[in-house]
């Protein structure tokens, strides 16, 4: 299983048209951004290739849509009805369900968390978070910028290299979706946006009218801060947006925040800044998820970064040199290894040596070891996984 929500089993009609089905369960060589809609519609995901903590996966980890990974050859064999069994991680064409296994307990030491900001996808997990009674924790809500697009169906890099009126209206857009989440907000809660961080193969799955130059690797490539310094009329959408919250939000335009995705070092902070025209008192957090990241980290603090945002999921495949996306390497991307625990303790020390506010986004698997090993007690974690941690908490224990 590459995602597996508090699930045993889902049933359903195969869909392999990768047109958006309700209901039905998606069956595709590989997720993808253009996939959004039929993802989101979706019950369920079969794929060939991809690893647990991808872009897409993580989309349907926070809706609670579970993946599972099958070989190339099995994937002409899911058409009509099938079930898929969640806790065997396989597929069954006929017969019966077989016994569900009683789902793994791990998430006592939430009640020592102080601060959780979770993922999501759009404002309906907002909505749904706010709802649970054991989330009184919750004080922050964080979005990619990549996110937003898909749900409002826009294309980025078609927006912003077709001058600077379309750049505009698309910092506009993004504004008006990020608007409606406010309005999701408790008196207590703020909403950050992860600045754009499109990868070159994502982009030109949703890019019509532009070339987007072919990458050999990615995930190494052009995009994150590089790429933001780079896109001469990303700053034009940047005050746009900001400019759309202040005048329709006014003072509660101060709730929403954001963070520079994929950076280095101070050079690069200080050299965004500039660039987006930011002052001196506009809030700017940062997300760390590089080696060079974690050694800048006091750096960044010192510079004024008004919150850190440890990205585990990318981190720990610079550390261990193993693709996050390849299932084929799944057992070498250990989210505990000594290395990755050091990088995240030594982010955290920074942020308390500075106080500055340091989230560490952790698997539903790993919350409890995060928080008995690590010096934090602020949490990021996707919405589906969230409200699997408060049914846990809100279940009695059983008397002995």
């Amino acid at each position: 299983m590459l995602v597996n929500p508090n699930k045993t089993s889902v049933h359903g009609t195969c869909n392999r048209t990768r047109r958006p089905t309700p209901g039905s369960i998606l069956v595709v060589d590989t997720l993808s951004p253009d996939l959004y809609d039929a993802i989101v519609s979706s019950t369920a995901v079969v794929c060939t290739r991809g690893g647990r903590t991808g872009h897409m996966q993580s989309l349907c980890r926070s809706r609670g849509i579970p993946v599972l990974c099958v070989a190339p050859e099995a994937l002409p064999l899911l058409t009509g009805e099938v079930t898929i069994s969640l806790d065997r991680a396989s597929v069954l064409l006929s017969g019966a369900i077989p016994a569900p296994r009683a789902p793994d307990a791990g998430f006592d030491a939430l009640e020592d968390v102080d601060s959780v900001c979770v993922v999501i996808a759009d404002s309906t997990d907002i909505r749904s978070t706010n709802t649970v009674t054991q989330l009184e924790r919750v004080n922050r809500f964080f979005i990619r910028e990549e996110f937003a697009c898909l749900a409002a169906d826009l294309s980025p890099i078609d927006a912003l290299r077709a001058g600077v009126t379309e750049a505009e209206r698309y910092g506009t857009r993004i504004a008006a979706g990020l608007c409606a989440m406010v309005e999701e907000l408790l008196p207590h809660q703020t909403l950050v946006m992860r600045l754009l961080d499109l990868r070159s193969d994502d982009a030109a799955q949703i890019t019509t009218d532009v070339r987007v130059d072919d990458e050999p690797n990615p995930e190494l490539g052009l995009h994150g801060a590089r790429w933001l310094l780079e896109e001469r009329l990303y700053p034009h959408a940047f005050r746009a947006l900001r400019a759309h919250l202040r005048h329709h939000l006014g003072p509660e335009s101060n709730r929403v925040t954001f963070a520079v995705p994929f950076i280095n070092d101070l050079t690069e902070f200080l050299r965004l800044r500039r660039h987006l025209g930011l002052t001196d008192d506009t809030r700017l957090g940062v997300f760390v998820e590089t080696p060079a990241a974690v050694h800048a980290a006091t750096d960044f603090c010192q510079a004024g970064a008004s919150e850190l945002f440890i990205g585990t999921k990318d981190l720990i495949q610079f550390y261990l040199a193993a693709d996050r996306g390849n299932h084929l390497v799944a057992s070498i991307y250990q989210t505990r290894h000594p290395a990755v625990l050091a990088a995240l303790a030594q982010a955290v020390e920074a942020g308390r040596r500075t106080n500055v506010p340091v989230h560490v986004f952790a698997l539903g698997a790993d919350a409890d070891h995060y928080v008995r090993h690590l010096p934090t007690r602020r949490l990021m974690m996707c919405t589906a996984e969230l409200h699997q941690a408060a049914r846990h908490l809100a279940t009695p224990v059983p008397a002995r």
